[in-house]
């Protein structure tokens, strides 16, 4: 049967897929636009298994934050063409927005979510056949605070959340950002040393006994240096003891009493693609 170009445009504008996949579609599918919708999104799946075996390093970081909690998510891609194209950024938003309303804590919760008329993870296979690129959520975090503050990157490669208490009625926003862009440069461990992972302590004590060890200092001195240098990680690894960037007379603890008494960090999440 003839397929006329305003059929075609229909299809196109339901599935944002191309012109000649649309035509082929509606062939195929003999004017059925249901059916058709069909073949694309059965396309779109056969692209997004010939391209499971590929790396997104690129892509947008994107936060959502409703009252004392806030989530992160990575939207990933191949190429920074299609990372820095205004779909994919909207896209993005779209399944965070609904990551939000629906209160869930997973990724996979995320992928089962309705989205139009298919879910979150059908969608994704979509704009896979329709862009031509893997898409993955890469990244899906959640924090937890009395205040939560958000903060992504000039390039939208790169976001932190900071869950924040003892706010004391105080407005943190300013507080938060500046914590927040800390922990962008700076990439701490955790939020101090109690939060440090096992592993970590016990790789930093072993490395630093051998730094002393090829330094020549003698077998019953390397424990007490090895703990000498693990305090000195923990001041430059875990936030509170870091060095305000804005002002190093201060750690980034003492900044924040001195925005309000006690105020803290409980939490952070950073995000970063590529």
């Amino acid at each position: 049967m003839a397929i006329t170009a305003q059929e075609v445009n229909k299809l196109r504008q339901m599935t944002g897929a191309g012109m000649m996949d649309c035509k082929k579609a509606l062939t195929e599918a003999e004017g059925d636009f249901d059916k058709a919708v069909d073949i694309l999104r059965k396309k779109g799946q056969k692209v997004s298994a010939s391209r499971a075996d590929r790396e997104t390093k690129e892509g947008v970081v994107v936060t959502k934050v409703s009252g004392e909690k806030g989530l992160i998510l990575s939207l990933t891609c191949e190429t920074d063409f299609v990372a820095k194209n205004e779909e994919f950024g909207a896209f993005a938003n779209s399944i965070a927005d609904l990551a939000e309303q629906n209160n869930v804590s997973t990724k996979e919760e995320i992928l089962a979510l309705p989205y139009e008329s298919i879910t979150v993870g059908e969608k994704i296979i979509e704009m896979t056949g329709k862009i031509g690129e893997k898409i993955d959520i890469s990244h899906f975090e959640i924090v937890n605070g009395e205040a939560v503050v958000p903060y992504i990157h000039s390039n939208g490669k790169l976001g932190v959340l900071v869950a924040l208490k003892n706010v004391n009625g105080t407005d943190v926003e300013e507080a938060g950002k500046d914590v927040a862009m800390q922990i962008a440069a700076m990439n701490p461990v955790a939020v101090d040393k109690d939060d440090v992972d096992s592993t970590v302590v016990e790789r930093e004590i072993e490395v630093g006994k051998e730094q002393a060890r090829q330094e020549g200092k003698p077998e019953e001195m390397l424990e007490k240096i090895a703990l000498g240098k693990l305090n000195k990680f923990y001041k430059e690894n875990t936030l509170l003891s870091q060095a305000f960037v804005k002002d190093n007379s201060k750690t980034i603890s003492q900044y924040l009493d001195s925005v309000s008494k006690g105020l803290t960090v409980v939490d952070f999440k950073r995000i970063s693609i590529g």
